[in-house]
């Protein structure tokens, strides 16, 4: 079995493994469940922090830059959990088969832990078939009623999240500065920054040279480069915890780059 396994191709999904895994995500396209079936999951945005364990559901919300740190814990001989991705497309089916109407937007927080009830558990047991037997053909059809049951489930524990899964607006124009500030160090395209600030390619552009005085592929390289000194010289952080932190794909692209900017390699700072 591959890790991660999709037990129903672009819908469900069982993630394993034995030893403490950081994933810098990137962009969070669709809202996704996460059901914690043993260790401890963590994700981290520019506005909150949450774990979880054993038994406790998360609902991510759509259109976000995250880091996911995956840990085993003593007792749990592996790491186990099952992600369910609620596209979009489907959200738009459920709605209109439910008649369901957004009365208000909804303002709390992108990431909500979902109470317990046995309702929820019951769903999710059901779905372990499914992850035992990966070889069984599982028709789509069979997948879309374990998602749509999801959803229902998730509503009837939490009605007022109507507003958080049925939200179909495009983001709108946000503060620039600010947002990049806090995410410059996510390794992903500038297209997917445009989006996530509401703008165009070229309006994102047009925005971050009135800004920063700078194109977005300089200023990125900038602010992580200058961030990683501080880790290293005030922190007392090695290079090789910190590239991957601060979106370098590698660390001898981190350390060419950081010699170039500095005059000296990343390890001569220690």
């Amino acid at each position: 079995m591959t890790n991660p396994n999709e037990i129903i191709p672009g819908l469900i999904f069982y993630g394993y493994h034995s030893a403490m895994r950081k994933e810098k995500v990137g962009f969070l396209n669709n809202n996704t469940l996460v059901l914690q079936v043993s260790g401890q999951f963590t994700l981290e945005t520019a506005s909150q922090k949450i774990s979880m364990r054993k038994g406790e559901l998360l609902l991510i919300g759509k259109n976000q830059l995250g880091q996911i740190t995956k840990l085993p814990l003593p007792g749990d001989e592996i790491y186990e959990t099952i992600v369910i991705s609620l596209q979009e497309d489907l959200l738009r089916k459920i709605a209109l088969e439910e008649k369901i109407a957004i009365k208000q937007p909804y303002t709390g927080p992108r990431n909500v832990l979902i109470p317990r009830n046995d309702f929820l558990q019951g769903f999710f047991q059901s779905i372990i078939p499914y992850v035992r037997n990966p070889s069984e053909k599982i028709t789509e059809a069979m997948g879309l009623l374990k998602v749509k049951e999801a959803v229902k489930l998730v509503l009837h524990t939490c009605p007022e999240l109507s507003g958080f899964l049925f939200d179909f607006s495009e983001p709108y124009k946000i503060d620039l500065k600010k947002f990049m500030l806090s995410n410059f160090h996510y390794n992903v395209p500038v297209e997917k920054f445009a989006q996530l600030t509401g703008r165009s390619l070229a309006g994102f552009k047009r925005d971050f040279k009135s800004t920063f005085n700078a194109s977005p592929r300089q200023w990125l390289q900038e602010q992580r480069l200058q961030e990683a000194r501080h880790l290293i010289e005030k922190k007392n952080k090695k290079p090789a915890a910190i590239y991957l932190d601060l979106g370098f794909e590698s660390l001898s692209h981190f350390s060419h780059s950081f010699k170039k900017k500095f005059g000296k390699a990343p390890s001569e700072w220690l």
